[in-house]
């Protein structure tokens, strides 16, 4: 029956059981870093189990969820090239991948056992396992040669000893090699000593003298058996050729030599010397020197010469193994031997880096990690002893990484300061781990991380503020200008697009005036601007990135509009109308620079478009009269005379600076007189009102024809309706209601009221003059117009004259 046992440990724990297989498991969870935690546990189990048996339970026994080992794409991590266990997921325990040999795995070393971790993603965790061997009796004791012959003189005496070849039993503890027999025993013995490294030295001891004559052959049979249960043994055959007396045997000086080499001695290294004496004479005292070491490789490695000098032939290292036990045997002619045991320590050298392996690591982290995230796990051995296998780790320097032992050869790469992607990108991380040997020896990897974009940066334009200008009466769609703002992310985070922010100018949403391309950022004018109606105006424009959530930034916009020399000047005074004019009355009594009247003109326009300047370009006299380049004003140049004509007609003509230049005209008419009736008898002659007045009658005439032929027509209509309807009536009646009724309404028809025909309103005002034969109707435009109107030559008339001014008929004048 199977025992299972659960402690909790501060340290590593075996056990080994005699028989059977007992699980042990060993629980111990300690946290190594804020995002990895250690644990470990430990099974013991028989070596030669068929693959696929159960090891253990390991997700029950480290308190891990089926899900947890998927989800984290659990897997065993070992520095060994063969790997025994592998973890089955989808049930969470560990089975046989390979046979495991203990003998093969461990040799004599006790306890055996297999190291691997389990490494575990997202988080990162790590857990170390360790399965112990159990040994079973899977090997007979055996010995190298399966014979050994003996010449033995037959004067040897009672007590001689005869070193035999020791078995080897590749098994440990119990069901190692345990005793020895030797049959049959009429002449010797079997006699055992023990040694201090657990083994037994095995010698043949002569307990009654030999008579070559009675037996001069002998055989015997050495057994050496195990504590195993099946036991198992093995044998070897002594074959023993008695010979004439030699009486004295070879004696070492020392039962046991020790010596000392380093590892990586060159070959031909003189490790020790050796020496044996025989007290003999002649061939009987000579004597020679052998290696007895079956099994362990020792002759392979050492050779001993004839002087008993011992030499290195071989490669010994440290790690491999750290000393080396070397039975010698000194043989003299005469078959007598005595045995003596050499011990080589072999000390350590600084002969291995250490290994860095990668146990998991991140190719990409995001930016915003946090402190201590990790983003690399590593093991780190070295196979040298002492200093030399004590190993530092460091990264190198200005990256925000440490690197912190986390156990045991165990390290973790994690973060320590703040990232940011938009300083640098990617990181190099050079892991370099030396030893504290003489010269100290290193080695180093270098690991690549990228480090994720995260959306913190928002765009940002080049420019606080932006100012452009556009001229008025601009095409609609027109490009103004472009904004241009940047985003430090990357790809989706640093698209840039740009909205117009709404708002209102003047009551107008902004998106009436300007739009903005999402992409490019260009501004558009929606609209041909007006300089008089608006000259700037300010909105703004919001760049927003890709990213999610997205972030913004906005910037103010000022749109200027520039003038263009778009409006002519406009005459305020004097004013003129198409049929009539205004006289500037003179008293022939005027004196040089008399004020006649002053030409008043606005032009809409700005700046220098909007500067005025005034020109006499004709005139009845133009040495009477002059006009003020600035001001307009009109003043006589000379005395007035009795010479000069009472009726003066001067054209000023009014321009702006702009380019290029707009102008507008204006007649001025001026009565030289004494006295009013003068001016009116050269006033009174207007062929061009009569025509007015023919032309008025006939359209009257004509729009009264229209009104009545309506009229007429509207009344048949009526009249038609009426009688259609009295006639169905007169039907329905006659037929009692036996005939459909289907009434019927003519299409384009409708009652009349009592609105009139009329749209508007017509004023018409009679003028009469003392002469009657120059009576006229003046036919006025319906009342819904304006009373200032501005005609085709850009000049502005009024409907009714300034006070103190004449109002003639004048067929001759004209407005420019």
């Amino acid at each position: 029956m199977a025992h299972h046992h659960l402690w909790i440990i501060p340290s590593w724990t075996a056990a080994i059981f005699a028989k059977g297989i007992a699980w042990h498991v060993l629980l111990f969870m300690s946290f190594i870093s804020p995002r990895s935690v250690c644990g470990q546990v430990s099974y013991s189990i028989a070596e030669e189990m068929a693959k696929g048996s159960f090891v253990g339970n390991i997700a029950q026994d480290l308190g891990l969820d089926l899900k947890r080992l998927k989800s984290g794409k659990a897997r065993i991590y070992t520095t060994d090239s063969t790997e025994y266990i592998e973890l089955n997921r989808e049930r969470g325990v560990l089975v046989i991948k390979e046979r495991i040999d203990r003998e093969a795995l461990c040799g004599q070393t006790t306890p055996c056992a297999l190291h691997f971790q389990i490494i575990l993603e997202n988080p990162m965790e790590l857990y170390r396992v360790t399965v112990e061997i159990v040994d079973v009796n899977d090997n007979a004791p055996t010995f190298k040669n399966n014979e050994k012959r003996f010449e033995i003189s037959e004067s040897a005496v009672i007590g001689s000893k005869f070193v035999l070849d020791k078995a080897m039993d590749l098994d440990i503890g119990t069901n190692g090699l345990q005793t020895y027999t030797l049959k049959p025993t009429d002449n010797f013995v079997l006699k055992l000593h023990s040694q201090a490294d657990g083994n037994k030295k095995v010698e043949m001891v002569l307990q009654k003298p030999l008579d070559r004559e009675k037996e001069e052959n002998m055989s015997l049979l050495l057994t050496a058996m195990d504590g195993g249960d099946p036991l198992m043994s093995g044998t070897v055959q002594i074959y023993i050729t008695v010979l004439d007396a030699n009486d004295n045997a070879p004696v070492f000086t020392k039962s046991v030599y020790k010596s000392v080499i380093p590892e990586n001695s060159p070959k031909g290294t003189s490790v020790t010397s050796v020496s044996a004496s025989d007290a003999d004479k002649g061939s009987n005292g000579e004597v020679s020197y052998l290696i007895s070491n079956s099994l362990d490789g020792v002759s392979e490695l050492f050779h001993i010469e004839e002087n008993g000098d011992i030499i290195l032939v071989g490669k010994v290292d440290y790690e491999a193994a750290k000393y080396f036990q070397i039975d010698i045997e000194a043989v003299d002619n005469g078959g007598l031997s005595d045995s003596s045991r050499v011990i080589v320590d072999v000390t350590d050298v600084n002969d291995n880096s250490p290994i860095i392996n990668v146990i998991s690591k991140s190719t990409s982290i995001n930016e915003d990690s946090i402190a201590n995230t990790v983003v690399a796990m590593i093991s780190v051995d070295d196979p040298d002893s002492d200093t030399n296998g004590e190993v530092h780790c460091g990264i190198n320097d200005n990256i925000p990484f440490a690197i912190k032992s986390t156990s045991n050869g165990f390290y973790s790469i994690v973060t320590d300061n703040v990232l940011d992607r938009e300083t640098d990108s990617e990181y190099n991380i050079t892991v370099m781990c030396s030893d504290e040997g003489v010269p100290s020896l290193s080695s180093s990897i270098t690991l690549k991380l990228q480090i994720t974009d995260v959306n913190d940066n928002a765009p940002l334009f080049e420019k606080n503020s932006y100012e452009a200008s556009i001229i008025e009466n601009n095409s609609p769609g027109l490009s103004v200008f472009a904004v241009r703002a940047v985003d430090a992310d990357w790809k989706q985070n640093a698209r840039v697009s740009y909205i117009l922010d709404e708002s209102m100018i003047n009551g107008v949403a902004i998106s009436s005036y300007v739009s903005v391309n999402a992409e490019s950022g260009v501004i558009h004018a929606v609209r041909s601007f007006d300089y008089e109606q608006i000259k700037d105006f300010t909105f703004r424009v919001k760049a927003q990135d890709g990213g999610s959530p997205p972030l913004n930034n906005n910037v103010s916009v000022k749109i200027i509009i520039q003038d263009q020399n778009d409006n002519a000047p406009q005459i305020l005074y004097p004013v003129q109308t198409s049929s009539s004019v205004v006289a500037e009355i003179v008293p022939r009594s005027a004196d040089i620079g008399y004020l006649v009247t002053k030409v008043v003109a606005v032009d809409v326009d700005s700046g220098q478009n909007a500067w005025l300047s005034y020109k006499l370009v004709k005139a009845t006299d133009r040495a009477l009269f002059e006009v003020g380049a600035q001001n307009g004003e009109i003043r006589t140049v000379r005395q007035v005379t009795d010479k000069d004509a009472v009726k003066q007609k001067l054209t000023v003509i009014v321009e702006d600076n702009g380019q290029p230049s707009r102008s507008a005209t204006v007649n001025v008419n001026v009565a030289v007189a004494a006295s009013f009736p003068e001016v009116l008898s050269e006033f009174t002659d207007f062929t061009h009102d009569k025509e007015y007045n023919d032309n008025l009658t006939f359209y009257l005439v004509l729009a009264l024809a229209v009104v009545s032929f309506l009229f007429v027509v509207s009344l048949i209509a009526i009249l038609s309706v009426k009688c259609y309807r009295w006639r169905r009536d007169r039907m329905f009646y006659k037929s009692n209601g036996h005939l459909p009724v289907i009434p019927y309404y003519p299409p384009l028809y409708a009652d009349v009221g009592g609105t009139g025909t009329l749209q508007h309103v017509y004023n018409y005002e009679v003028c009469r003059t003392t002469d009657s034969r120059k009576s006229d109707l003046k036919y006025s435009r319906p009342s819904s117009q304006s009373i200032i109107s501005l005609d085709t030559s850009g000049t502005l008339s009024l409907r009714k004259a300034q006070r103190d001014k004449i109002v003639v008929d004048d067929p001759d004048d004209e407005v420019s």
